[in-house]
């Protein structure tokens, strides 16, 4: 099967078996006390700087509500784009493990801005209101789109001058360092960003996120909260092991861009049939196009893919670091032919 649906329905990079495979030898200290772990911390901290803390967890949602819950109170509100992932499909994990109200805002991008995150800064005070404490991003986007790093600067400037933390949801983080051209540090630690949910998954890893904290205050909680949230992995260096090969000699920046260009050639190859419509820039590895329903029904037969809003027949397309061209072009080969159908 080759399917269309998520980057996380390729299989493992063999540098990152590999290194699963490495770390299977002898014994060594669990939880994160592991050697392992150690050069990777320091990895990370190459990448975003001295005061970067790095947690390593199993998976997206609890990297988001590890981030999310350091950075709140109960009684706090987080501010995100109605698309955001942690409103859409995290199945109301962030707002049950934090206490939390997501106050989610309408976007024409799945891109905040100064003045979107305006309307929901009220309230500071007055008890009966939920206090505005977090500001949510996901770059990319759930709808393939970028944050310029000023856009990003420009948001965490608003949300510290409020006393609020601006937190990034980097699941397909490395998608947009590959996109952009531009340093980790100079988008997440000079710009101002208090925390960082770091994916692994979607990108060639068979499990994994991290989040860095880019705060030292933040490091003194994080730990109790990794542990309460049942994200803290007792044979951590497996976890580890995969960062290690993911970030050394930069494989996590060339898959990324491996599946950028996939979907930026299907994109190309998309726009030879006037009966289908992109609704959104294609910036990363995703495609949302909109196509009549029978012909999506017919290519169903032969290739996977979710619906993103069944009402206007949009659909999204997913390329995986290991999509081919000859993928792609058999993918648009059977589109002709459902769209003749």
């Amino acid at each position: 099967m080759r399917s269309f649906g998520s980057d996380n329905h390729s299989g493992i990079h063999p540098k990152i078996l590999e290194a699963i495979a490495a770390a299977n030898t002898d014994h060594v200290f669990a939880y994160g006390e592991d050697p392992v772990t150690a050069r990777v911390t320091e990895q990370f901290r190459e990448l975003f700087g001295p005061q970067a803390t790095p947690f390593l967890v199993f998976n997206g949602t609890g990297a988001n509500v590890l981030a999310l819950r350091t950075l709140t109170r109960s009684f706090n509100a987080i501010i995100c784009a109605r698309t955001a992932h942690i409103n859409v499909d995290e199945c109301g994990a962030p707002e049950h493990q934090t206490g939390c109200k997501l106050l989610s805002v309408d976007t024409p991008d799945g891109k905040l801005t100064p003045a979107l995150v305006a309307t929901q800064l009220h309230g500071f005070g007055f008890q009966h209101h939920s206090q505005p404490g977090v500001v949510s991003i996901s770059q990319p986007t759930e709808l393939g789109t970028l944050y310029t790093v000023d856009e990003i600067r420009a948001l965490a400037d608003q949300a510290h001058r409020h006393g609020l933390y601006l937190h990034v949801d980097g699941a397909r983080f490395g998608n947009a360092v590959a996109a952009l051209g531009v340093s980790p540090r100079a988008m997440i630690t000079d710009t101002g960003v208090d925390a960082l949910s770091f994916g692994g998954t979607k990108n060639g890893m068979m499990l994994g996120e991290a989040v860095i904290f880019l705060r030292p205050e933040f490091a003194k909680n994080a730990p109790y909260e990794r542990k309460q949230l049942m994200q803290l992995a007792s044979k951590m260096r497996f976890i580890a092991a995969q960062f290690e090969a993911y970030l050394r000699d930069d494989l996590w920046l060339e898959l990324a861009a491996r599946s950028n260009a996939s979907a930026a050639y299907m994109a190309q190859r998309l726009a030879e049939i006037p009966e289908v419509q992109l609704t959104q820039r294609v910036e990363v590895n995703g495609l949302f196009a909109l196509l009549p329903r029978q012909a999506a029904e017919k290519l169903r037969e032969s290739y996977f893919f979710y619906d993103w809003d069944e009402e206007r027949g949009e659909v999204r397309w997913m390329c995986s670091f290991d999509t081919t061209r000859e993928d792609i072009d058999g993918f648009i080969d059977t589109l002709r032919q459902a769209l003749q159908a």
